[in-house]
């Protein structure tokens, strides 16, 4: 993709991933679904690689927070608008119709990303590579990236965490009805959905990144240990998950930014699309541990552990940071003559 460029990827990606879930409308079997689910996963795995580096190509530098936030936003929005529309669509539809429709609805967004193809540009490269540059694979397995990439995981295990167990969680330790614990929930994702806003309108304006997300992530740690620590009421019991949301959701602009100043030129693409990949592994394996502190009777022990993970994650952010500094600073060998 940073060799060849990140238009085509997108639009192929988007096409495969398309075209795949239409046709599970016509498999004759589950296997055929779960083949066909493969090749659409296929086609989105390059979606955040292309997105990322068309935005470091197209958006200039004076808006690049609030384009990464706006890119976020949607995508989040896309995630809460989804069930009910599937549950409203098979309504009036069986199960067939409804994933031969869906998956129709990529392709108006492959057209736009044709239709529009004049505006989408991607990342500048670089005239030649510098002598003493890392390849690719040292590229990705250098202690920054590395390290972002563990800011990612953590991250996303946290609120993977939050997300599958608030709910069960405060009716165990305070039996908070179903109805406000739901609420609690759904506060926790509007905050984190439009907090994104606040992160991008941040990063514009001000350079102190990493010191905008210590603060952020420190608050939402606290406030996840005073939801487990503490009885809060009815209405405290929404509005404390709210505003852990929106802090963490504010933190995400600048950490995307971040990571987009710790990529050399050329090489947006790779980058994010490695570090972007502990996001479904985080995703992935939180459920099994969390689970199992349920299982034994520790649900006290949920959200403890969720604040440890947000602030493991603040620990590999400030050290990557650090790392892309240092490596930025240090002279690069010059051949001799």
């Amino acid at each position: 993709m940073d060799r060849h460029g990140a238009r085509g990827f997108l639009v192929g990606g988007n096409l495969l991933m398309a075209l795949s879930i239409s046709a599970m409308a016509f498999a004759p079997s589950y296997e055929w679904i779960l083949l066909l689910a493969v090749l659409s996963g296929v086609g989105n795995s390059v979606i955040h690689p292309a997105d990322y580096a068309i935005l470091a190509g197209s958006i200039q530098k004076s808006r690049m927070g609030r384009a990464f936030a706006w890119h976020t936003l949607t995508g989040n929005l896309g995630f809460a608008v989804a069930p009910p529309v599937v549950a409203a669509m098979l309504l009036v539809m069986d199960w067939r119709a409804a994933v031969f429709v869906l998956g129709l609805l990529g392709l108006p967004v492959v057209a736009a990303i044709l239709w529009q193809s004049r505006i989408l540009s991607d990342q500048p490269k670089p005239k030649a590579r510098d002598a003493g540059a890392p390849s690719g694979r040292q590229l990705l397995f250098s202690k920054p990236i590395l390290l972002f990439f563990g800011f990612f995981l953590l991250s996303a295990m946290a609120g993977t965490a939050t997300q599958a167990f608030l709910i069960p969680v405060l009716g165990l330790l305070w039996g908070v009805p179903l109805a406000i614990a739901s609420m609690a929930l759904t506060g926790y994702m509007a905050g984190a959905t439009g907090g994104t806003l606040i992160g991008g309108w941040y990063v514009d304006r001000y350079k102190r990144h990493l010191a905008f997300v210590a603060v952020l992530s420190f608050f939402a740690a606290g406030c996840m240990l005073l939801v487990g620590a503490v009885p809060l009421g009815p209405v405290f019991t929404v509005v404390v998950p709210l505003l852990g949301g929106l802090a963490l959701g504010a933190s995400r602009t600048p950490r995307d930014v971040m990571l987009k100043d710790a990529s050399p030129p050329g090489e947006v693409g790779k980058v994010f699309g490695f570090v972007s990949s502990g996001l479904p592994l985080g995703g992935a394996i939180t459920p099994i541990p969390f689970g199992f502190l349920l299982d034994v009777g520790l649900p006290w022990l949920v959200l403890p552990v969720i604040a440890a993970l947000i602030l493991a994650s603040l620990a590999c952010a400030g050290w990557a940071q650090a790392e892309a500094e240092a490596s930025r600073a240090a002279p690069r060998a010059v051949p001799a003559e």
